[in-house]
């Protein structure tokens, strides 16, 4: 923590020569008439090209250079048409996501369907899954949304074209540290927010196992027509509590439960060292949510919802009028061949996208497993970082950030007025500064009033002057506290002092 864990120098020289190869691949040759649209390769060729194997040592500036104008050579020039789009448009479109095409199907963007199948897989592998499925979603809360959908489907298939409405009352179990995108997503999925039942938590914020069952019980019980229990959401590590997860509940897995466990900051999987020894391969689990975007620092957004179910069947009838047919090529269609679970589960195969009779492998076109039509390239962003750092880069990623947490645990148990709210597991640190004027009256009744409402003020200082930002919030009986979550690898040791002295000086006359 000496020194910042990245050379901001080189990174700078690194980005200007990628936005020079931007200029040059995506913007001139990208919307120069005379050039191919395409420079079309076979999927396995395009795979040896690029070389997309994730490997645990990074690799040399000018091969990522050069992965950088390959990723451009073989994309498809969605402005080497007549009609082409201005500079302006380029200049909102590409530091977003280069190339702009969209990833629906193969033909579309080749590079990046190739790339997001070899990260998913890895993230798979370091979950501890062989096979399995998988996409990337616009955020972890709609990777948890996906994680409901496909459970609700896979234990009731009919619930896709009938609904919910005849279906069995439907219960969802989550811990009550749960993140809100659960509430959100029975909201949005017909579920209901009133059949959303949160799974009592110990002291540090962990589900208890025999709670839920208990609660599992409780609600069929009193449901009369009975109650289906429905993605049993095992999240462990809590949303804001610095705890991490002794494991999936030991609670007996029945073909109507499911267990997906989001992991906030799943990146702790990484195998180097003390972390990887802290947070659990969730193996029991059906699917995760992985948000390499938190503490990878992965650029907003990146988020990727991993399925363990690697079955195959029937594509949904709903494909049949739309140019798919169940049996030998007739006229306008093709035979569908077995579709995955999240396939099944989302696919409505638009026959103005998704035709049967292409000319190469279709099942390359899986962009018909997410609801969204247009998706942006989140696989290339990780792939990149993976590709210059290495999974052993990674993992020092994750081992400096429990180091900058240690060390401000230490600056906060040593600084007269910093108060721990609980001792951390994890890398979020959560505690309290208190002003000399409340120093010595935590027996007076009016101390934790005065106490929830140094943080808010505190926080209003910091933002006026601009010095920095840092979220405070209250938690159960505890009153307003500052959460700090470190992440960024450039931050050292005289930061996270700055931090603390800047909390001490606008705090000191409150």
């Amino acid at each position: 923590l000496d020194g910042p864990g990245l050379d901001t120098a080189a990174g700078e020289e690194f980005l200007q020569e990628v936005f020079r190869i931007l200029l040059e691949e995506g913007v001139r040759k990208g919307t120069d008439v005379t050039q191919k649209v395409c420079n079309w390769k076979e999927p396995q060729e395009l795979r040896e090209l690029l070389d997309l194997e994730l490997r645990s040592d990074g690799e040399g500036r000018e091969r990522l250079l050069q992965r950088c104008r390959d990723v451009l050579r073989f994309s498809v020039r969605t402005g080497a048409l007549p009609v082409h789009p201005s500079a302006h448009q380029c200049a909102g479109v590409r530091p977003q996501g280069t190339p702009g095409a969209s990833r629906y199907t193969y033909e579309m963007a080749p590079v990046l369907v190739l790339m997001e199948e070899q990260v998913l897989a890895k993230l798979r592998e370091l979950v501890g899954w062989s096979s399995g499925d998988g996409i990337f979603a616009p955020g972890g809360s709609i990777s948890n949304m996906l994680a409901m959908n496909v459970a609700r489907f896979r234990r009731f298939p009919e619930s896709r074209s009938r609904g919910n409405w005849d279906l069995p009352r439907l219960g969802l179990f989550a811990s009550q540290e749960s993140h809100y995108s659960i509430l959100k997503g029975a909201a949005l999925l017909g579920i209901g927010t009133d059949n959303v039942h949160l799974v009592r938590t110990d002291e540090r914020g962990k589900m208890i196992p025999e709670e839920l069952e208990k609660e599992i019980q409780r609600v069929k019980a009193e449901v009369r027509r009975g109650c289906t229990p429905h993605v049993p959401k095992a999240l462990q590590t809590p949303q804001c509590l610095p705890s991490i997860p002794n494991g999936l509940p030991s609670v007996p897995k029945a073909p109507s439960k499911s267990m997906h466990p989001p992991l906030i900051f799943g990146d702790t999987l990484f195998p180097a060292g003390p972390p990887q020894t802290l947070l659990f391969p969730p193996t029991r689990a059906d699917s995760v949510t992985w948000n390499p975007h938190k503490l990878l620092m992965v650029g907003l957004q990146c988020s990727a919802f991993l399925l363990r179910d690697s079955s195959v069947g029937a594509p949904h009838p709903e494909f049949l009028p739309m140019g798919c047919l169940p049996g030998p090529l007739i006229n306008f269609g093709a035979p569908c061949p077995s579709q995955g679970l999240l396939q099944r589960c989302h696919g409505v195969g638009a026959s103005y996208l998704f035709q049967r009779d292409k000319f190469y492998d279709v099942s390359l076109d899986t962009g018909d497993k997410s609801p969204q039509c247009g998706r942006r390239a989140d696989g290339l962003k990780l792939w990149i970082l993976w590709k210059a750092v290495g999974t052993r880069g990674l993992a020092q990623r994750v081992e400096r950030a429990f180091g900058a947490s240690r060390y401000l645990l230490q600056q906060v148990k040593r600084r007269e007025g910093f108060q721990l709210v609980m001792e951390p597991e994890f890398i979020n640190l959560c505690f309290w500064f208190i002003p000399p004027s409340l120093r010595g009256q935590e027996s007076s009744p009016e101390f934790w009033d005065k106490l929830g409402k140094v943080a808010p003020a505190i926080k209003e200082k910091m933002i006026r002057r601009g010095s920095m930002m840092v979220g405070y919030q209250p938690h159960g009986s505890h009153v307003n506290f500052f959460r700090q979550i470190i992440t960024n690898p450039a931050v050292t040791r005289q930061d996270l002092d700055f931090f603390l002295d800047e909390i001490q000086e606008l705090g000191w006359d409150l």
